[in-house]
């Protein structure tokens, strides 16, 4: 069936005068109803003036209508030209019609600001026969066209629609995929509604096993993620999640299919803390996990972007990395937590100066477990000399901690990076700068992995699921290892660094703090991780200042729960 037969439109446009400036009511009229009214003036972008300077009121007041009446005319050639990008708003705006399958639209502009216009779309989306209501609000912003000079919409994905990232579609039909009822380890349901960092979470894990859990798909208007190669109109062709990590997510639900349920290792209950604490600080990211078996409690985010960093984030872990450094010193007998360990101003090496935070130093004699609970950077750096091969960093992370094994937790993640170096960059690893990267799923992994002295795969999901394998580190962690590094990690969560946030987790604690310096950044991204008996959490918040200042409290909130 095509497009035409499954959401007829009829052209016709009707402009009703509401005052102020030009603007009015748009209205898109399908067989629906309606069609009657004054003929909109679609003037085309070609007519505008040649501007110079800033756009001002009476051109943003024409290209706004110029647009706005295209696109509620069905128009998308001339709504197209009054944008600044004309071939990516040439094919959204005709997706509007044929692929979201709107049959009716009355777009009302607000009142601007400055260049910005506010408008609400009142819209009904008819798909074989099943019509449903859909309204929402947005806007667009006026510039002046660098070739042209002409006053023209800046074109953003979010000006058809406020959920809408660059690159992604409005489509609407039959999803490949049924609806499932998502449920954590108690079988209580998680809804997005309830739990907005689990929309992306649920999408992947609709898209990967929707079709396996069993269930019926209805009909839906969705967003179809940037990486899918839209080549139907009814389903959607790949799971994958792009760069937000969210898959398709649905908007609009026109026939309500049969769902299946989902069983996950995630709590309600830590979800919740998670959700409440990320909401404290933008740009963070949250996850929780069982030490005893790799289970994930907990995922959330609070970004502008959407984007899943706390599964996919690639971002250097500052001196969180610090655990895994300490425990390949344990490991090869270079050091041990009662052995003197220099925490001078700075240290020196492969032709770069490292420094500790605000150049402090601790007093002569200082051991090893002092210089970790105290984040010493140069404590660190000097036992490099005492390790006889390059790739020993490396070797520990991925032998020990199972970092960079192709983890399968059940949606899309990365399993974290630490690249064999030389000379400073060596140095810069060692404390979790250089060429590391990380994500809070890595390292809350690598928290987990110290408390228990064993690598256990995070897993979201049963493997017994899909039969998907999962990864296994080479060796296990030495017990003399194990007991060293807790005793560490538990006198930084009470007298160190840690110890702020740390203040208000009961039972076993332990803690680990970090401060990563990215290039031309104002302020470092913070670090946290810590566990309390059977829980390891850890955060990250980009441009968030030092460890404790903001991944601290979240961390610690995730464990209190």
């Amino acid at each position: 069936m095509n497009g035409a037969a499954k959401g007829a439109i009829i052209g016709g446009v009707f402009l009703a005068m509401v005052g102020g400036a030009g603007y009015g009511m748009y209205s898109l009229v399908g067989d629906t109803g309606g069609g009657k009214g004054d003929t909109a003036d679609t003037k085309t972008a070609a007519g505008a003036s040649r501007g110079e300077g800033p756009v001002t009121e009476k051109e943003t007041a024409e290209a706004a209508k110029g647009f706005l009446t295209a696109w509620a005319a069905g128009d998308e050639r001339t709504a197209a030209d009054w944008t600044n990008n004309a071939s990516e708003a040439l094919s959204a705006v005709a997706d509007f019609k044929t692929r979201a399958y709107v049959s009716k639209a009355v777009i009302t502009p607000g009142t601007p600001s400055g260049t910005t216009v506010p408008f609400k779309v009142e819209a009904e989306v008819t798909y074989e026969g099943t019509t449903k209501p859909l309204a929402y609000e947005s806007r667009l912003t006026v510039v002046r066209g660098l070739s042209t000079g002409k006053a023209l919409v800046d074109w953003q994905a979010s000006v058809i629609h406020p959920d809408l990232k660059r690159g992604e579609r409005l489509r609407a039909g039959t999803p490949a995929s049924p609806p499932v009822k998502l449920v954590d380890r108690n079988d209580q349901e998680l809804t997005p509604e309830k739990y907005p960092s689990l929309r992306p979470v649920l999408a992947q894990l609709r898209e990967t096993y929707g079709g396996k859990a069993g269930g019926k798909a209805g009909a839906e208007l969705w967003i179809e993620p940037a990486t899918a190669t839209a080549a139907s109109t009814s389903t959607t062709q790949d799971g994958d999640a792009g760069q937000d990590g969210g898959g398709r997510r649905t908007l609009l639900t026109l026939v309500a299919g049969e769902p299946s349920t989902l069983k996950t290792y995630l709590d309600a209950k830590v979800q919740a803390a998670a959700e409440q604490a990320v909401a404290k600080y933008p740009e963070s990211s949250v996850v929780a996990v069982k030490p005893s078996n790799g289970h994930i409690l907990a995922i959330a985010n609070h970004r502008k972007d959407g984007y899943n960093a706390a599964m996919t984030g690639t971002r250097a872990p500052g001196s969180t990395m610090k655990i895994v450094t300490a425990a390949m010193l344990l490991d090869r007998g270079k050091v041990a937590a009662d052995s003197p360990a220099p925490c001078d101003k700075t240290v020196s090496w492969g032709g770069r100066s490292f420094h500790n935070l605000s150049n402090f130093q601790l007093p002569a004699g200082t051991n090893f477990a002092t210089s970790f609970a105290k984040s010493c950077n140069t404590a660190f750096i000097k036992q490099i000399k005492e390790v006889d091969e390059d790739a020993a960093l490396s070797k520990e992370a991925t032998e020990v901690f199972g970092i960079g094994l192709d983890w399968k937790t059940g949606i899309k993640s990365f399993d974290g990076k630490v690249p064999v170096t030389t000379g400073a960059e060596s140095a810069a690893e060692y404390i979790g700068q250089g060429q590391i990267t990380m994500n809070p799923l890595n390292i809350a992994s690598i928290t987990a992995t110290a408390r228990s002295g064993r690598f256990h795969q995070p897993l979201l999901v049963s493997p017994e699921l899909d039969g998907r394998p999962t990864a296994t580190a080479a060796r296990t962690m030495k017990s003399s290892v194990r007991g060293q590094l807790v005793s560490m990690m538990r006198l930084t969560a009470t007298s160190g660094t840690g110890a702020g946030a740390m203040a208000s987790v009961g039972g076993d604690k332990g803690a680990k703090t970090g401060s990563a310096e990215v290039d031309g950044a104002a302020s470092p991204d913070s670090w946290f991780t810590g566990f309390s008996d059977d829980v390891a959490a850890a955060a990250m918040v980009e441009g968030g200042g030092h460890g404790g200042d903001a991944a601290g409290p979240i961390v610690a909130a995730v464990l209190r729960s």
